[in-house]
Order: structure tokens, then C-alpha cells, then sequence
């Protein structure tokens, strides 16, 4: 098969359009290649110049749960970061919550190299706040779990070696007494004993 047999898109410098193109030669240059190839539409022949993207290192807040740190987080400069993009970092899933350009000033989607700054929040679990009270005794756990985890007012749960029944959940707009939420509406589950009558 020769090279002319390989087909590549690309804009095309004479027909200003994407238009397939037959490859005529590569020449590898570095950790890329020169690409010389005929345009199918108007058969003019030009270079194309296959480099991989730089890697930058974007600076970036983890929070997971009530705990943040700052890493450096290496992308190809070349990246479109938007907001609600998932990525992995040791091992943790992480979802963007805000990226700055350089002015300081938060953005929806911003190239890699134009990022000065990124925050993202863990996404693969969890942690609610839990309060448990049995007569006059209140205590304070935390559970953790996955973000899609279901809670419903009224149903039964296993915490801290003991039975509960979700009395109420606290969103962080306000308390509800029924009803469901995900795990990661909720701010804080007041949990009772289950036999309690209300």
C-alpha cells in the first residue's frame, strides 16, 4: 500500500474548507512528524505539522470534603478545561468547579495555557454530616459514600453499629421532614432512634 492510499482531513490553504487529503510522504521530526499531503478537492500539495502539545502544569484547590489542598496538575496546553470537566488524580476522581483566567476572573471554559488558576471538588464519594439523637443525647459522625447515594425521611439506615431512622435532611437551603435527596444535596441527615414515634 503506498502512502497516497492513507487519507487524512484537513483544511486545505487553497480551498480554505476541510477537505480529505492523500498522504505523500511523512517525515518524522522530533516527537512529531512533517505531513506532506495532496488536497482530494483542488489537488494542491502542502505540509502539515504534526507536533504534540507542550505540557503545562495548572495550578489547582482539591477539596475533599471540609479539606482543601493546592497541587500542580499537568495538561496539554493546547486542553479546554470547562466547568463540570471530571479528571483523575491519584487514583480520586475530581470534578472542575471554577477555573480564573489570569485576570483573576472566573471563567465557564478556558484553554489549559490561559488557566492561572482551578478548583475542583472530589466527586467519587462523598462526606454528610450525620447528627444522631437518642433522647436527650445529640452526637456528630460523618458517613461517606457515593455522590449518587439516595436518602429518604422515614427510611431505615445503618450508622455507627446501630439502626436509625432518618428523622430529617438538611440541604444548606433548609430542613426538610419528607422526601429524597442525593448525597451530594445534602449537608447533614438528623437520624433517631427507629422506634421513636413522632
Amino acid at each position: 500500500m503506498s502512502n497516497e492510499d492513507e487519507v487524512a482531513f484537513s483544511e486545505c490553504p487553497s480551498c480554505v474548507d476541510v477537505a480529505a487529503h492523500s498522504i505523500i510522504k511523512r517525515v518524522p521530526q522530533g516527537e512529531g512528524e512533517d505531513v506532506l499531503v495532496r488536497c482530494s478537492a483542488c489537488s494542491f500539495v502542502h505540509k502539515i505539522m504534526i507536533r504534540p502539545p507542550k505540557p503545562v502544569m495548572v495550578k489547582t484547590t482539591l477539596s475533599d470534603g471540609r479539606e482543601s489542598f493546592g497541587v500542580q496538575i499537568e495538561v496539554d496546553e493546547d486542553e479546554e478545561i470547562s466547568i463540570g470537566d471530571m479528571f483523575e488524580h491519584e487514583e480520586i476522581t475530581w470534578m472542575v468547579t471554577r477555573i480564573d483566567n489570569d485576570q483573576s476572573r472566573p471563567e465557564k471554559v478556558l484553554r489549559a495555557s490561559k488557566i492561572f488558576s482551578m478548583w475542583a471538588t472530589r466527586s467519587d464519594k462523598t462526606i454528610v454530616g450525620i447528627t444522631m439523637t437518642s433522647g436527650e443525647i445529640s452526637e456528630s459522625g460523618k458517613l461517606e459514600c457515593e455522590p449518587d447515594r439516595v436518602f429518604s425521611c422515614g427510611s431505615i439506615i445503618n450508622f455507627a453499629d446501630s439502626r436509625w431512622r432518618i428523622r430529617a435532611i438538611h440541604t444548606g437551603k433548609g430542613r426538610t421532614l419528607n422526601g429524597s435527596r442525593v448525597a451530594n444535596e445534602i449537608r447533614r441527615i438528623y437520624l433517631h432512634p427507629p422506634n421513636r414515634e413522632y
